[in-house]
């Protein structure tokens, strides 16, 4: 029961509206299934990055002002040159002879960067992943338990990403080009978006 709240969490986790899914669903219209589903994939690849970082104690550094400010604008030009890639490559969603023209190692690296870059998954990740560790070493002191609460986690994160391939290759196979090329449009602007207020972040830190 416990291992299943801990799968719950990686789904919320993974869940809510961010560059992660734009990104996927940016992909998935355009080359299909797997290059949405190497999107996340490279996000899980970051993900398992931060908790071994925050399992051998680097929580202590995101307390520097030079790290975050340099944290925010690496996540904001990573974002803002991903959704302007997304825009000015929107009419290849509503072209069925382009699916090949991107590789599956540059999807993965797409989702491995954004996942990498973004503060905000970075400052999520430390602290419900640090509240997780906290908790276990509280209940008990084996390590297993921390490695099976850890799994659960990536359990949940690998059915979302999972769930939101399949949904972008859907909509590769059954929307009409218009309406694909709309979605890579939007989100490309999300993206953008996020980008801009990264750069914000970015600004405060140095100059507020």
């Amino acid at each position: 029961m416990l291992f299943l709240s801990y799968i719950f969490l990686g789904l919320s986790l993974s869940a809510p509206i961010g560059p992660i899914n734009a990104a996927q669903m940016d992909k998935g219209i355009k080359y299909g299934f797997m290059h949405a589903w190497l999107v996340g994939f490279g996000a899980m690849a970051a993900d398992l990055l931060f908790m071994i970082v925050i399992f051998f104690g680097g929580a202590q550094f995101l307390d520097m002002p030079f790290l975050k400010t340099l944290l925010w604008s690496f996540g904001c030009f990573v974002l803002i040159y991903t959704g302007a890639e997304s825009i000015l490559s929107a009419g290849k969603a509503a072209k069925k002879e382009d699916t090949k023209t991107e590789s599956k190692g540059k999807s993965f690296m797409a989702g491995f960067m954004m996942a990498l870059s973004n503060p905000l998954n970075i400052l999520f990740w430390f602290g419900i992943y640090g509240s997780v560790l906290a908790k276990t070493a509280e209940e008990s002191l084996d390590k297993k338990d921390v490695f099976l609460n850890s799994a659960g986690i990536f359990v949940g994160i690998f059915l979302w990403d999972l769930f939101m391939a399949l949904i972008a290759g859907m909509f590769k196979q059954t929307m009409a080009p218009k309406v694909l090329k709309a979605i890579s449009y939007i989100a490309g602007i999300v993206l953008i978006g996020f980008g801009f207020y990264f750069g914000w972040e970015a600004y405060k830190e140095l100059f507020l």
